[in-house]
């Protein structure tokens, strides 16, 4: 069987109990060489001992003093040979003659080896020495007399036990040892496998590198632009919808949020541990409907996570919603009143009344030419114009006139802001001011609407006299999903007014008096600025 068909916690427990036996491998070898060592320290002390031992005998000193009865020496380093364990004793006179040693055809004869010089100056030393039998550890101690002068030497030594000896005496514990410790590493490696195992959900590593592919894939195929970020802030996720709309390229997953996106407000979610449903925000200038939510793993707060749209294409849909439904009503009044002007002068001229006929037909088409005029000439964006003309034919059909400001005019949008905006904040405007003189049996029905621009600002202003707004609706006009319409219509779209107007960094301005009617004034600066919504004076004056 391959290495690379074994399931992972296989190879988890193979590779554990590989490292624990290599480990154990190295640790006895290291122990091996410190026993050795310490043998080593110990047999030097026991011949050094031993070696003075006999040098401090005093019928060894006389004998070798005097010469006499020197074959009484042998058998006395014999003697001690034995009980000091000792491979050998040899005591020496100074003309280097063996006067004892283990081997008895030995005695008699000269010691010639060269290591032992000093110990015949009066020098105490230890050398090791390598033999016929092995290597030896050998003590050398002068004799000195009474005098203190020096009359021969004795060498000890013992030969150093190998590694086999040493293992073998020490067999039980290091059989002991390997036992447990093989034990345990192999309980231990099999534990920490299934663990490791059960951490990644009993998945194997071909099945987590498709699981991630498959997961990585599906944020980045997503419409949606996909934030999601760790407890420290840093980003986990970062598909190339949301690099898209915010215009970034290049790896961000692992740096700090607040690195790439300052004023994302992804990190709040972490603070209030709590889900932000549909709610719009400004993020790097940007006008931003998202979903935040605190991501979790078995009950454990891991991250948080957004999913959010440009609201650019919300307000492309708001504008058809707004704009274009507009231009179909539009359409559909002017065929209407088209064919009540035709009717009119076909009556006229069954009446024999041409003149009246030909005056009637050149009144329509220069109050029409000069609407148009006006418009073509003051305001410079299409959108713009053809909604205000929808709603001028709009307002006709409900029996409202809308009046515009001769002196409106608009040249340049504001910064931050296009004719989608425009066009969503005056059809929605427009939209409430109809509804709200539809609620009224006032006989004049009239709709004011002016666009004033200068070097410094552009500001909107739309007054009805319809039934106006108590003080908690006027508070709470922009609040997404309050409305005052009938059944089944949602209050987005003056909520969708004040994003707009927070996008611009613009102001909402709001005075209405119940029965009497509304004036919304909304001014940007042409640089843009700090904006709000609420309500507030109005310093729009109502043009003729």
């Amino acid at each position: 069987m391959r290495l690379s068909s074994l399931r992972m916690n296989w190879k988890i427990a193979i590779l554990s109990f590989g490292i624990v036996t290599f480990s154990l491998l190295i640790s006895g070898i290291i122990l091996l060489g410190s026993m050795i060592r310490l043998k080593e320290e110990e047999i030097g002390r026991r011949v050094m001992i031993t070696a003075r031992t006999v040098a401090e005998l005093p019928d060894i000193r006389q004998s070798l003093e005097t010469g006499e009865r020197r074959e009484a020496i042998a058998p006395v380093a014999d003697r001690i040979r034995v009980i000091n364990d000792m491979t050998y004793i040899v005591v020496m006179d100074m003309d280097r003659v063996r006067l004892s040693h283990p081997v008895a055809e030995r005695i008699g004869d000269v010691f010639r080896s060269e290591d032992a010089e000093a110990a015949f100056a009066e020098h105490t030393f230890q050398t090791k020495a390598k033999g016929e039998q092995g290597t030896a550890l050998r003590g050398f101690v002068p004799v000195m007399n009474s005098a203190h002068e020096q009359v021969g030497v004795v060498m000890a030594g013992r030969l150093l036990p190998t590694t086999g000896e040493l293992i073998a005496d020490n067999r039980a514990p290091i059989t002991l040892t390997l036992l447990l410790s093989l034990l345990f590493g192999v309980w231990g490696s099999w534990k920490l496998a299934g663990h490791i195992k059960k951490q990644m959900f009993d998945l194997e590593p071909a099945e987590i590198a498709r699981v991630l592919e498959e997961r990585t894939a599906a944020f980045h195929a997503m419409h949606e632009g996909v934030i999601a970020i760790d407890m420290e802030e840093r980003i986990t996720i970062f598909n190339d919808k949301a690099k898209e709309v915010f215009g970034i390229t290049g790896d961000v997953i692992g740096r700090s949020i607040t690195e790439i996106i300052p004023d994302s407000r992804l990190p709040e979610i972490l603070r209030l541990d709590r889900a932000i449903y549909n709610q719009e925000i400004i993020v790097g200038n940007k006008l931003i409907w998202s979903n935040r939510v605190p991501m979790q793993v078995q009950g454990r707060r891991i991250g948080a996570l957004a999913i959010f749209q440009d609201r650019t294409e919300v307000a492309k849909m708001a504008e058809e919603l707004t704009g274009v439904r507009a231009f179909v009503d539009a359409l559909r009044v002017q065929n209407h009143e088209h064919r009540n002007k035709l009717h009119t002068i076909a009556g006229l001229l069954q009446l024999e009344q041409p003149d009246k006929a030909l005056a009637y037909l050149f009144d329509v088409t220069e109050r029409q030419e000069q609407l148009t005029r006006f418009l073509t000439q003051r305001i410079s964006d299409a959108s713009v114009s053809g909604l205000l003309l929808s709603k001028v034919g709009r307002g006709k059909e409900l029996g409202i006139e809308v009046k515009l400001d001769p002196l409106s005019k608009l040249e340049a949008f504001p910064s931050n802001l296009d004719h989608h905006d425009l066009v969503l904040i005056l059809g929605n405007v427009l939209e409430n001011a109809f509804d709200a003189l539809e609620r009224t049996d006032r006989p004049d029905k009239e709709v004011f609407v002016s666009l004033a621009q200068d070097e410094q600002s552009l500001s909107l202003l739309v007054e009805d006299n319809g039934i106006g707004m108590d003080d908690e609706t006027r508070l709470r006009m922009t609040e997404k999903g309050f409305s005052t319409k009938a059944e089944g219509k949602r209050g987005y779209g003056m909520h969708l007014v004040s994003g707009i107007v927070r996008k611009g960094g613009g102001e909402l301005t709001c005075e209405s008096v119940p029965e009497e009617g509304t004036s919304i004034l909304i001014t940007f600066a042409r640089n843009g600025g700090v904006g709000h919504d609420g309500d507030g004076d109005s310093s729009a004056a109502r043009g003729g």
